[in-house]
């Protein structure tokens, strides 16, 4: 099955082969702002004050490179969800917060589209919108409760389609009903990333790679023997947090792995469906999650890989031959026709889970440190929120978004070893027996209730 499998994101392969010159920092150093990671959350953040004044001294440091983490191997899905979801943020906070969470999201989608246009990244935003179906009864349920909450809060931007409704859009087996909705975009995030850096550069920030951080203090950060000092310091780092001193406990780095067929012909996808390029899930548990490519590909992802003693995260943890062959079998299942396509690609990589489900960004004036992540895998829309929420309470700025509810959320650290791996293991178990129980239709609602509760529902 991967006997010429690539082993590294298909994205990476894709992306200007073309790469600028980012050296690690030679000396001990001094900017206004420094921002540690170079993925979407960092950059963003960057972009934005740096469009703000030009004339701010702005050092973003990277470990690796450019995109390196989540934000160059992910789905490639620009959604306006946050892991959060709007009944639970209505629960909590009050209805009017997440109708203003909900219209925020779907204009941030539309701004990183505004980006890509602006940017000349051609192939790398379609707006196709999201396609969530239901393969069995509890599912059928599911959906239909959450389009209900939806509506009850004023929110009637989705749809609800029929199984042929459905069928007709994407052409999945054994599919008995959906919610389309038009808030979501297939994005290349290589390119996307990759992109965004550039335009950084082009502001005058400077970006540095290969700069592993040591440590984050208040106004300094370590690179091995120097620092770069400021008055603000941010860290963007998402599931490499845990690597920091006295962070192993912030988030949990939960792996996805995905991945790539070769280039599709198009008597199949006339088969398939997806006309639009809709980015398309159902709604299992064990989330699962998938794109068709510019270029013609099926990109299938899921979660279900194992966590790893201590939060770690490694290299080698991103190839799973294991997990691997449980997505191809299940992207099989759900569309027949890819039996005969090859696999081009495979590879994962670690997102980040605070301990309530919650994603957060925030800022301290008096330390100057800012942070922003937990984005459970939904981060390609939130982190360009986040970079404006960032530039605007670190300039003071009245903006809207720094009254969203997410905003100086503080989420409980996880346990400590070996209760982590407990805890996480048993979530993983759980789901898996919900789906199994469901797809036999049988109720497990007790699990289910029990899982809602695991993650923040």
């Amino acid at each position: 099955m991967f006997a010429n499998t690539v082993r590294a994101p298909l994205w990476d392969e894709q992306a200007d082969p073309v790469r600028a010159s980012r050296p690690s920092p030679e000396r001990s150093s001094e900017a206004d702002v420094v921002i540690v990671g170079a993925g979407f959350t960092g950059l963003w953040t960057a972009y934005e004050l740096l469009r703000r004044d030009r004339d701010r001294r702005v050092v973003v440091l990277e470990a690796r490179r450019v995109g390196f983490g989540a934000s160059g191997r992910n789905g490639g899905w620009c959604s306006a969800n946050l892991p959060t979801g709007l009944e639970a943020i209505a629960r909590r906070h009050g209805p009017e917060l997440a109708r203003q969470v909900h219209r925020t999201m779907v204009e941030t989608v539309d701004r990183v589209g505004h980006f890509a246009r602006s940017e000349q990244l051609d192939d790398t935003f379609t707006k196709g919108g999201y396609l969530h179906v239901a393969r069995s009864a509890a599912q059928l349920g599911r959906l239909r409760s959450e389009l209900a909450s939806e509506r009850a809060l004023g929110i009637i931007d989705s749809d609800w389609l029929d199984a042929a409704a459905a069928r007709a859009r994407i052409n999945a087996t054994g599919v008995l009903g959906g919610v389309f909705t038009p808030h979501c975009a297939a994005v290349h995030p290589g390119r996307l990333v990759r992109g965004l850096a550039i335009a950084v550069e082009r502001l005058g920030g400077v970006i540095h790679e290969g700069a592993a951080v040591d440590r984050i203090l208040p106004h300094r950060v370590h690179v091995g023997s120097h620092s770069v000092s400021g008055p603000v310091v941010v860290r963007a780092t998402e599931a490499y947090t845990t690597r920091l001193p006295g962070l192993r406990r912030a988030l949990a780095p939960i792996y996805s792995l995905m991945v790539a067929t070769e280039p599709l012909p198009p008597a199949v996808w006339q088969q398939l469906g997806w006309h639009h390029r809709e980015t398309f899930n159902d709604a299992r548990r064990l989330v699962i999650y998938g794109q068709r490519t510019a270029d013609g590909r099926l990109a299938f992802g899921g979660r279900g890989a194992p966590y790893h003693w201590a939060s770690r995260i490694a290299d080698r943890f991103d190839d799973d031959a294991v997990v691997h062959r449980r997505l191809v079998g299940t992207m099989h299942e759900l569309f027949p026709a890819l039996a005969g396509a090859a696999i081009t690609h495979r590879w994962g990589g670690p997102l980040g889970i605070a301990r309530d489900w919650n994603a957060s960004v925030g800022f301290d004036h008096v330390t100057g440190l800012g942070y922003a992540g937990g984005y459970v895998g939904d981060g390609v829309a939130a982190s360009h929120l986040a970079g404006r929420t960032l530039a605007a309470l670190i300039d003071r700025v009245d903006d809207p978004s720094v009254a969203l509810p997410w905003v100086q959320h503080r989420s409980r650290r996880w346990e400590p070893e070996p209760l982590r791996t407990l805890a996480i293991g048993s979530a993983l178990r759980l789901t898996a027996s919900v789906d199994a129980a469901e797809d036999r239709g049988r109720r497990a609602r007790w699990r289910g209730a029990a899982l809602d509760r695991l993650t923040g529902g």
